[in-house]
């Protein structure tokens, strides 16, 4: 692709569609310091407190499988826009809630939103990027998303901070936890509004035969470029005259799903059952757990949510010159170690049972080092390289499809990994429980070892002829 871009404009574009990213990321960390005040306010046991938690991973699942589609249908744009509406109904539901069922409903709702913005957001970044600049720019997805995170955790400790707790009543005669919900309303107007004013992906305008108004983005991203010349090339990737179905992810030939799918199924499975949403979802519980006070607790969060920020800065610097694979290879390892600290430290630690569970002076300063520097090896690895790679490793002609299956199985383990821990945390114990999600660590190294190739510096129309995982026989441009 061209290298003379407009740098300001492929940034404004990309930092729009991003902000999807960062409501993600506010989302998933708004509900962290609220499992404890939800317990009480619905008189739930831990399996019910799992769901309610895990619930907007269930619309996640959803909205990832469906959102991809339905933008190759209607364009990447409206359905942007669907979602910014979603997560302001999800989050004014979730704080009016009386009960768990509406909860539910109002979580599945914002999980939609959730799973179509963090597929979405990527496949929009990557598909206006030039190639030189892809790898940092759909980085900033997930700068987005830790962003978010570390925003609901502020919100979390400061409102919680004026009000002594998160069930002691704040504003207007309403509890602290509602009103952690209700502050996602403002950012995501912000994102609404700022939908309003990006254009279309130019791929989809292509692959929807809209040539011109293709050409117009193009431009405005490319000045130099020759569009005739682009829209071809674009336009040879693409089935001739029909826009990317879902069936487009089976092989002509065979009748067999593309092993390349297989391959971005394992990335989106493994960054979950690493562990990572247990931090995230349940870290004011979990430290509690270990001995913290409740404002100790919430505050370890704000700090684990600088650290996750820190390093994110960090992939953004390397992803474009070390590459996707060598971030993997070895956040996969780094994760593993620090999760085996924790887990050691969590199983000699006395007090036997969850709710007993006592940290020394030694073991504490070690759990939160460990803690933190497993978020540091995920937060320049594993969190924004898989979704860079789902957003750039597959062809264009079912680039969609594939990013709503992947999606579907990444939302669907993160409600594994989620539901599943209340559990293990009362029936084993943390140290079992991190003993666990290491090993899955050690499981994602020989994945990415074995399966995942480079994709630093090809075009998506290189990718689409094959040059993406050269290893995989099936990506010969063979065009269904």
């Amino acid at each position: 692709m061209a290298t003379n871009y407009n740098l300001s404009r492929v940034i404004l574009l990309s930092t729009a569609a991003a902000l999807g990213g960062f409501l993600f990321g506010f989302d998933s960390g708004v509900i962290n310091g609220t499992v404890d005040a939800l317990q009480l306010a619905f008189n739930s046991d831990s399996a019910g407190t799992g769901f309610n938690v895990a619930s907007v991973l269930l619309g996640s699942m959803v909205g990832a499988f469906f959102a991809g589609t339905l933008a190759d249908r209607f364009g990447r744009k409206p359905i942007m826009i669907a979602t910014a509406v979603a997560f302001i109904c999800s989050a004014w539901g979730s704080g009016i809630s009386s009960g768990s069922l509406e909860f539910v409903i109002y979580r599945i709702i914002g999980g939609m939103a959730m799973g179509a913005a963090s597929i979405l957001a990527p496949a929009y970044i990557s598909e206006i990027a030039p190639s030189k600049v892809r790898g940092r720019l759909a980085t900033l997805q997930q700068l987005m998303i830790v962003i978010g995170l570390f925003m609901a955790f502020m919100s979390n400790y400061w409102l919680a901070g004026l009000s002594g707790g998160a069930t002691e009543v704040l504003w207007g005669g309403f509890q602290t936890w509602r009103w952690m919900f209700w502050a996602e309303i403002i950012p995501a107007s912000v994102f609404f509004f700022s939908l309003l004013a990006i254009p279309e992906s130019p791929r989809y305008l292509v692959a929807a035969g809209r040539v011109d108004e293709a050409g117009q983005v193009l431009k405005g991203i490319l000045p130099s470029i020759n569009i005739r010349e682009k829209v071809a090339d674009i336009e040879s990737t693409l089935q001739e005259g029909i826009k990317p179905k879902f069936r487009n992810i089976f092989d002509s030939y065979t009748g067999n799903i593309h092993p390349l799918i297989w391959v971005g199924l394992g990335l989106a499975i493994l960054q979950q059952f690493t562990g990572i949403n247990v931090i995230f979802y349940y870290g004011a519980t979990l430290w509690k757990s270990a001995g913290f006070t409740e404002g100790d607790a919430l505050l370890q969060n704000v700090i684990s949510g600088s650290v996750n920020i820190f390093f994110t800065f960090v992939a953004i610097m390397l992803i474009d010159k070390v590459g996707r694979k060598p971030l993997l290879l070895v956040g996969s390892l780094g994760q593993a170690v620090m999760l085996g600290v924790m887990a050691y430290v969590f199983s000699i630690a006395p007090g036997g049972g969850p709710d007993s569970l006592t940290l020394g002076p030694t073991q504490g300063t070690i759990a939160l080092l460990a803690a933190n520097t497993y978020i540091a090896f995920f937060a320049f690895s594993w969190g924004p390289v898989m979704w860079v790679m789902l957003g750039e490793m597959f062809p264009n002609h079912y680039r969609g499809a594939a990013l709503a299956v992947c999606g579907m199985a990444q939302w669907g383990a993160n409600f594994i990994i989620t539901i599943s821990f209340p559990v293990l945390l009362s029936n084993l114990g943390l140290g079992i429980s991190y003993g666990i999600y290491a090993f899955f660590g050690v499981v994602a190294y020989f994945f990415v070892n074995m399966f995942v190739d480079e994709t630093k510096g090809l075009s998506l129309e290189d990718i689409s002829r094959g040059g993406a995982n050269r290893k995989q026989p099936l990506e010969t441009n063979a065009i269904d």
